[in-house]
């Protein structure tokens, strides 16, 4: 239900314009033509739908915006009823949930009285149609219009009260007066437009979740939280076990998970909504993050040793012994202080990735790898005889320390290169930041393999298969990395790379560079581009740190159906994570005219500013994509 309910939240805060791309059209006949004071007539206001395109009824559930009618205020005539055609009620991906539409026609029936004293002659009748029509991948701004007919009204015609046709139902008839209306048949003033969210942003969440618990599973193996499992099981079995463990495993998984997710609700609610989704790139944030990476992988790799004051943990711990509900609270907030020395890292990378989902995600990717790092303990505390099977934390866990550190000192630099691209200062490039990890991730495998001497490995240790496959694993992978040095693409790793160097010479990993020409952060002049030369504007709205963008650039905007499409736009990037004043420039327009701060975000304008439609957040399916970029050229096209 909840998911549900951030993802209608979503839709409604990013809703397409349709000024130019409506697909439905209106007219409105009256039966009788002709009728006397006192009468009722029958008003017909019908919905001629392109192929396509959905319309949604008046009384659809909670998710599109309803159809909503009404008169304009009239002496003459005043609604009584409205009926619908029965709508077929269907699954709509758009919204993840059903709705009820019309296709092709819908014709509304309005019953109408006549006023009593209303005078001789014909009067115009008018309806409004406020309504919001949506494709099986793309949803246009709600919009107005209006269909007017005339009324003779005789008072010695003799009118038969109509009749209501089988198959209609019951519908809503707005009673709100009508607002200045347009010309029959136009669109009225529209209102601030926003963005469709793309379902893919579900998709990207119920992704991170799994990653969030994948992470808590791992951490459990990490130096500091594998050694507290007999620990925590001492404590279980001094409790007696019995019909009671199945309590105190919850309570002591409760402690975990509390202390996790309030650190991801404390940086929801500090920061707010576009406080969150600018986390990611913060400067200090990420000088932060690489410095206590810094410091783990030192230490990991036996630098020095970190230590939580003893003091603290001894208070807990006899807190704990007095068994209970808040014994065992407390003894599970001892083991998520205790875990911290090893688990920080893994803490830091969910906190710094979620907050450019923004909303809850933070707490929501705590929540999971809490749940990941505490399931194991939960199974145990239930069954703790199983201890008995676990293997001791004997030559391999230093083994793994040893790894780790490598592989968190290779995520330093994932940060160091937030900081370097946010301030635009070129230092580390892309070719900088793989020799980097191209010589980090290698080192565990020669670690693995003998040649570096550090602790966990003897010097006459035989070398034993799952050692010598995990040290190849490495090893091939480091190799793997270096194409990207001259510009190759790398896959799913371009999103957390930094791009290659534009280049004239279309190199693979530079193409959207070399063959698309993007104007950077100027978009006055994208605008002004696009009037001279009657062409639509394409607006990036991207981030110099943000990894789904990276994302986007290197494995989308390179392929070459892409490209073609994007051709005959004009192609203005908007960065909104830098420290200039561009970039607070282009939030502000993102933020005001577009009502979200996500990004990547595309939008599709034409030269008088008009939004013809919207993509939030990463795709990997380029079909999906290039409807979007095709739609608003077709439309464009055909009204010419």
């Amino acid at each position: 239900m909840l998911m549900r309910l951030l993802c209608l939240l979503a839709v409604f805060a990013t809703l397409s314009p349709a000024q130019r791309t409506d697909p439905v059209q209106w007219t409105l006949a009256i039966e009788p033509a002709t009728a006397a004071p006192g009468a009722k007539v029958l008003i017909k206001l019908t919905a001629t739908i392109e192929e396509g395109w959905h319309l949604y009824s008046t009384t659809t559930p909670p998710g599109p915006i309803p159809t909503r009618i009404l008169l304009a205020e009239n002496p003459a005539v005043k609604g009584v009823k409205l009926h619908q055609p029965k709508p077929a009620t269907k699954f709509d991906p758009n919204f993840k949930a059903d709705s009820e539409t019309y296709e092709k026609q819908a014709v509304f029936l309005i019953e109408t009285e006549v006023d009593a004293n209303a005078a001789r002659g014909p009067i115009e009748v008018t309806a409004q149609a406020r309504y919001q029509v949506c494709s099986d991948t793309t949803c246009l701004r709600p919009v107005r219009k209006t269909a007017s007919a005339k009324l003779t009204i005789n008072p010695g015609v003799r009118t038969l009260e109509p009749k209501i046709p089988e198959g209609y139902v019951a519908g809503s008839l707005a009673t709100s007066a009508t607002p200045a209306a347009a010309p029959a048949g136009q669109a009225a003033a529209p209102a601030k437009p926003a963005p469709v969210q793309q379902s893919a942003q579900d998709q990207g969440l119920f992704q991170f979740v799994l990653v969030a618990f994948g992470f808590g599973l791992a951490a459990v193996f990490t130096p500091c939280v594998f050694p507290m499992i007999p620990i925590t099981m001492s404590f279980f079995l001094r409790q007696g076990g019995g019909k009671g463990s199945v309590s105190q495993a919850v309570l002591f998984c409760l402690g975990i998970v509390v202390l996790f997710t309030a650190l991801g609700l404390i940086t929801t609610a500090v920061l707010g909504p576009f406080g969150v989704v600018q986390l990611g790139s913060n400067v200090w944030v990420n000088a932060f993050i690489a410095t206590l990476f810094l410091v783990f992988g030192l230490s990991l790799l036996g630098a020095f040793e970190i230590t939580l004051p003893s003091g603290l943990l001894t208070r807990l711990d006899q807190a704990s012994q007095k068994g209970g509900v808040l014994g065992t609270l407390l003894m599970g907030l001892t083991f998520s202080l205790t875990s911290f020395a090893c688990v920080g890292p893994f803490v830091g990378t969910l906190l710094a990735a979620s907050v450019q989902g923004g909303g809850l995600q933070p707490a929501i990717g705590m929540a999971s790898f809490a749940a990941g790092l505490a399931s194991p303990f939960f199974l145990l505390a239930l069954f703790p005889s199983y201890l008995q099977r676990m293997p001791k934390s004997g030559g391999w866990l230093p083994r793994v320390k040893v790894v780790m550190g490598f592989i968190i000192l290779a995520f330093v630099f994932k940060y160091l290169s937030n900081i370097d691209q946010v301030m635009q200062w070129g230092l580390l490039t892309r070719e900088r930041f793989l020799a980097a990890w191209i010589v980090l991730f290698a080192m565990p495998g020669l670690y693995l393999l003998g040649f570096i001497r550090l602790d966990g490995i003897k010097a006459d240790q035989q070398l034993g298969v799952s050692r010598a496959v995990i040290a190849i694993a490495f090893l091939i992978f480091a190799i793997s990395l270096w194409p990207g040095m001259n510009c190759a693409r790398l896959g799913e790793l371009d999103a957390y790379i930094p791009a290659c160097a534009e280049q004239s010479g279309g190199a693979p990993g530079s193409a959207s560079a070399a063959q698309l020409k993007w104007i950077k952060n100027d978009y006055q002049q994208a605008l002004k581009l696009a009037r001279e030369q009657n062409k639509l504007v394409f607006v990036n709205f991207t981030g110099y740190a943000c990894t789904n963008c990276h994302w986007m650039k290197a494995n989308m905007f390179t392929r070459p159906e892409v490209i073609a499409a994007l051709d005959g736009f004009v192609l203005v990037e908007l960065y909104t994570d830098g420290t200039d004043a561009a970039s607070e420039a282009n939030q502000k327009l993102q933020e005001t005219k577009f009502n979200t701060v996500a990004i990547p975000h595309y939008a599709i304008l034409d030269g008088s500013e008009n939004v013809l439609a919207n993509f939030v957040g990463l795709t990997k399916k380029p079909a999906e994509f290039l409807s979007f970029i095709n739609a608003p050229k077709q439309t464009k096209a055909a009204s010419l």
